[in-house]
């Protein structure tokens, strides 16, 4: 699912009010760390994470396999924040960042 410019700008502009709810270390995708990517993807489906490695490499290397692993597309990289997207056709509209800040 590739992204257009127009949706990675709605998407950017609704992330950047977000925080990061899934914090990944220098361990990577641990189990406990995909589990909790799963459940937030599927409650809140555009989400905000926070990679704390050592270089952009790694850095990057990490969101993909996350990516991947999660079924996710990258909307957005800056620093060590990454703006994740899967979208659920059963989102709970209370939980989910898409249909709460649909007007930013």
């Amino acid at each position: 699912m590739a992204l257009s410019s127009e949706q990675k700008k709605a998407y950017k502009r609704i992330g950047h009010h977000l925080k990061p709810v899934v914090i990944v270390s220098e361990q990577g995708a641990s189990e406990g760390v995909l589990a909790e990517l799963d459940r937030a993807l599927n409650d809140h489906e555009l989400i905000k994470i926070r990679v704390t490695v050592g270089d952009r490499d790694t850095k990057q290397t990490l969101i993909d396999e996350l990516c991947k692993a999660s079924g996710a597309e990258l909307v957005q990289v800056i620093g060590k924040m990454a703006i994740l997207l899967r979208p659920n056709k059963k989102a709970n509209p209370k939980l989910s960042n898409l249909a709460r800040l649909k007007g930013l």
